[in-house]
C-alpha cells in the first residue's frame, strides 16, 4: 500500500488527505498549525506531524524516507519548492508534486528539474479551476465538462429538462434520435440516488446524466437532454483574486466582461492588467450596484471571491434580479450539494476540481487523467493500455470478454486522433487510451489490477 506524505493542511491538502484515507492509503500530514491537524486527526485515520515542512528533521519524522509520493501544497510557493528539493536530495522520495502560484516562477520551468528544485509535477489550482470554469462558459447547458485525451473526448454532466426530446424515454431511444452520432451514457443520478443505466432506463426531467462523446458531437448529444441555450455574451465576475483575474483574462475579447472587486487598490491593478474588461470597485452583494450594471441583462454571473457567504448571497441576489445563469465557488464542499441546482445553477468546490490532478499521480498504472465526480463518490479515469493478450488482462480482448464488475464501465477509447465509443465487440489494442467510469470508488483497485501488466511484458 502506498505511503503518501502531504505538506500543508489547507483546503487542498485536507481534501486530498480525506479522499486518500477513505481509499485506505497510508497518509501523513504535515502542517505548522496544530488546530488544523487536530480537526483532521479527530475524524480521519491518518498520522500528523506539527512543524515546518521545509525542515529536514520534520520531514524525517514524517517518514519521508519511506514515502512513495509527496504532495507539497502549503500556502507558500517557496516552501513547497524547498521541501521538494530536500525530499529528493536527502530522502530520495520517488515522486514529488508542488503547488506553485507565482507567475514569475511558473514562467521558469528550468527551476523545476533535477538540477533545480527537483519537482516532478507542478500544480496550479487557480489555473485548473479557471480552465474548468472556461469550459462551463463555452457549454452553458452543462453542469460539468471534463476533458480526456487532450480534449478529443469530453464527459459532460447535464440536467434533463422537462419536455426535452429524451424526457420520459428509455435510453435506447438515443439510437433513433442520434443515428449518426455515437455516444455513451455512463451514469445517471436521480434525487442523489445512483441508477446504473442500460437501454431500458427511462430518463426523467431533473435527472443528472453523465454522457461521453467526441468533442465535436457533444452539442448534438446535449440537445436531446436539454434545450440548447443561447450563446453567452455578457458576463459579470464577482471577485478579482487569482481565479477571477485568470478567467477574465481568458474571456476578454471574446465576451463582454465586467469584474467587481472590493479592494480598490486591487481593482486599479486589474483595470490596468485587463484592458478589455470593465473593472468596478465595489461590493457584489450591493443590490444598487448590480442594478446599475444591468444584472437582468447578464447571461452569466460568476461569484468567485474567497468568501463562501459572499458568493452564496451575491449569487442568490444576482439570480433573483434576473441573471440568466449563476455559478458560485463554494470552498466548504459540504455546502455544494445543498446549493447545486437551486437558484445557484452550478456550485463547485475548488478543492474537488483540483483533486483529480493530484489523484492521477496516486493511481497505479499509466494514468493520463483522473476526474473526481459527485463530490468524490465517483471517478472517471483515462488509462493507457499496454502489453498484449499474454501480458495484459485487457489488450487483445473484446469488451464482452472482460466481464467487468458492476460499477465499472469502459466508455470509450482514443486511438491516435480517433475517439471510439466502445461496444460489446470493441477490441482494445496496445497504446489505446481507455476512458473508464467508476460509480463506486471501492472499485478503483480492481480497475488498476485490470490494467496491470504482467512481468513477461518487461
Amino acid at each position: 500500500m502506498s505511503n503518501i506524505l502531504i505538506l500543508g493542511a489547507g483546503r487542498v491538502g485536507a481534501s486530498v488527505a480525506e479522499q486518500l484515507v477513505h481509499e485506505q492509503y497510508h497518509v501523513t500530514l504535515v502542517d505548522e498549525n496544530p488546530d488544523s491537524l487536530k480537526v483532521l486527526q479527530d475524524r480521519l485515520d491518518l498520522r500528523t506531524i506539527c512543524g515546518n515542512a521545509g525542515s529536514p528533521e520534520i520531514l524525517a519524522a514524517a517518514g519521508a524516507a519511506d514515502a512513495d509520493l509527496m504532495l507539497a501544497v502549503t500556502q507558500t510557493d517557496e516552501l513547497n519548492m524547498v521541501a521538494c528539493k530536500i525530499a529528493y536530495e536527502l530522502f530520495n522520495v520517488p515522486t514529488r508534486l508542488a503547488r506553485i502560484r507565482n507567475q514569475d516562477i511558473l514562467a521558469r520551468p528550468e527551476l523545476f528539474g533535477s538540477n533545480g528544485f527537483a519537482i516532478d509535477h507542478v500544480i496550479t489550482p487557480a489555473q485548473i479551476v479557471t480552465d474548468y470554469l472556461h469550459r462551463l462558459v463555452e457549454t452553458p447547458e452543462a453542469l460539468q465538462v471534463l476533458d480526456f485525451a487532450g480534449g478529443l473526448a469530453q464527459l459532460v454532466v447535464v440536467r434533463v429538462e422537462k419536455d426535452a426530446p429524451m424526457d420520459g424515454k428509455p435510453l435506447r431511444a438515443l439510437r433513433e434520435l442520434l443515428p449518426h452520432c455515437d455516444r455513451r451514457v455512463v451514469g445517471l443520478y436521480r434525487r442523489n440516488r445512483t441508477i446504473r443505466p442500460d437501454g431500458d432506463t427511462v430518463v426523467e426531467a431533473g435527472d443528472e446524466v453523465f454522457v461521453l462523446a467526441a468533442r465535436g458531437k457533444l452539442r448534438t448529444v446535449l440537445a436531446t437532454f436539454h434545450e440548447a441555450e443561447r450563446k453567452i455574451r455578457r458576463i459579470l465576475i464577482a471577485g478579482g483574486g487569482n481565479v477571477g483575474y485568470r478567467l477574465a483574462q481568458a474571456l476578454q475579447g471574446h465576451y463582454q466582461v465586467k469584474l467587481i472587486e472590493t479592494d480598490r487598490k486591487r481593482a486599479m491593478w486589474l483595470a490596468e492588467a485587463l484592458p478589455d474588461v470593465l473593472v468596478l470597485a465595489g461590493d457584489a452583494t450591493d443590490e444598487a450596484l448590480l442594478e446599475a450594471e444591468q444584472i437582468e441583462r447578464t447571461d452569466l454571473y460568476l461569484a468567485l471571491t474567497s468568501d463562501d457567504e459572499d458568493n452564496i448571497m451575491s449569487g442568490l441576489l444576482a439570480k433573483q434580479m434576473g441573471a440568466r445563469k449563476v455559478i458560485a465557488i463554494i470552498n466548504r464542499s459540504r455546502y455544494v450539494g445543498l446549493l447545486q441546482g437551486s437558484r445557484i445553477d452550478v456550485a463547485l468546490s475548488p478543492a474537488q476540481v483540483t483533486i483529480g490532478s493530484l489523484l492521477a499521480f496516486v493511481r497505479h498504472g499509466d494514468i493520463e487523467a483522473v476526474h473526481s465526480l459527485r463530490r468524490g463518490a465517483a471517478e472517471a479515469m483515462e488509462i493507457v493500455a499496454h502489453g498484449n493478450r499474454s501480458t495484459s488482462r485487457v489488450v487483445g480482448r473484446k469488451l464482452e470478454e472482460l466481464r467487468l464488475p458492476t460499477g465499472i464501465q469502459f466508455a470509450a477509447l482514443v486511438r491516435g486522433e480517433e475517439v471510439i465509443i466502445v461496444h460489446h465487440d470493441t477490441m482494445i489494442e496496445d497504446g489505446d487510451h481507455v476512458i473508464v467510469f467508476i460509480d463506486n470508488k471501492r472499485r478503483i483497485r480492481e480497475v488498476e489490477q485490470l490494467f496491470a501488466v504482467k512481468l513477461g511484458f518487461f
